[in-house]
């Protein structure tokens, strides 16, 4: 027969332990060999001798013992006692009232298994000075943690020769190939040759490039190392000098610019040399030429 009404679907069902009968009528309920507390007869299906027993007339609830109205015998059969609990709400647990037991041993190693996160994924802790769990992004988590990602460090040790030709007064690309390291694969290193910012990555960075170039010019006068961001200026450093000795002969000179930029995804930061001596420019490729940033975390 079908169930009339709105069939109840919440509930704590549990079949009890089986019973070995004797010459008694009482008799203790387990359920996985811990004492089971019904919450009254009417909460139980008890199956004597192959026939359902009528609560409170047949058989009555005390804690966590069950007594038929006639003491059995070692011949009758207790078929299977039934607790339906509260069939239509199991109620809200009381606070700290829910322990291991209560939760399947799988549910963290049975979940489905992940092998990536990103940033908007939430996590979960225990505020311990609210003593409560909290949720927090991947990415607010890692900026806690003070982790500098993303950050690279690229060279020119893998060009094999100098970079040459670069027009008098004239901001030129430093070429800078070869990566030592790039945690988010956020440099180009064989075309535009530039830091990109990736998405969910804005903050404040550090940036330092340094530049070794051969003297070209008879009258050599000036060089700079340029930062640029998003095509334009955003900090230099250079030498320039009236006279012409400090440049005089095969002598290399080195240039070092460091600067902090606020930045958001998609910003790109180049590096750019500029020399100023009436002839074409050569950056020397094997002399420790180098380019590296990262975002400054905590900030």
């Amino acid at each position: 027969m079908a169930y009339i009404g709105k069939q109840p679907v919440v509930g704590n069902f549990v079949k009890l332990d089986a019973i070995v009968t004797s010459a008694t009528a009482t008799y203790n309920l387990l359920n996985g060999g811990v004492a089971y507390f019904p919450q009254t007869a009417n909460n139980c299906i008890v199956s004597l001798n192959g026939v359902i027993q009528s609560p409170t007339s047949a058989y009555t609830i005390s804690g966590s013992t069950i007594v038929f109205d006639s003491a059995l015998t070692s011949s009758d059969t207790i078929d299977f006692i039934l607790v339906l609990g509260d069939v239509l709400n199991i109620g809200t647990p009381s606070d700290a009232t829910v322990s291991f037991a209560k939760v399947t041993s799988n549910l963290i190693t049975g979940a489905t298994a992940e092998t990536s996160i990103a940033d908007a994924d939430t996590l979960l802790i225990y505020d311990d000075s609210a003593t409560a769990l909290r949720k927090m992004t991947k990415a607010n988590f890692v900026s806690g943690l003070g982790v500098s990602s993303p950050a690279f460090f690229v060279t020119q040790f893998g060009r094999g020769s100098n970079q040459t030709g670069l027009a008098d007064n004239t901001d030129t690309k430093v070429q800078f190939t070869t990566e030592t390291f790039d945690t988010d694969s956020a440099y180009d290193n064989s075309t535009n040759y530039r830091f990109t910012v990736p998405s969910g990555k804005a903050g404040k960075y550090f940036f330092s490039a340094t530049v070794n170039s051969l003297r070209s010019g008879a009258n050599p006068r000036s060089k700079y190392v340029s930062i640029y961001k998003n095509g334009s200026t955003a900090e230099q450093n250079g030498l320039f000098m009236n006279s012409t000795s400090i440049f005089q002969g095969d002598q290399d000179c080195t240039i070092n610019c460091t600067t902090v930029l606020d930045l958001v995804a998609t910003d790109y930061i180049e590096v750019y040399f500029r020399q100023y001596d009436g002839a074409s420019g050569i950056i020397k490729y094997n002399v420790g030429n180098h380019f590296y940033g990262y975002r400054i975390s905590g900030v």
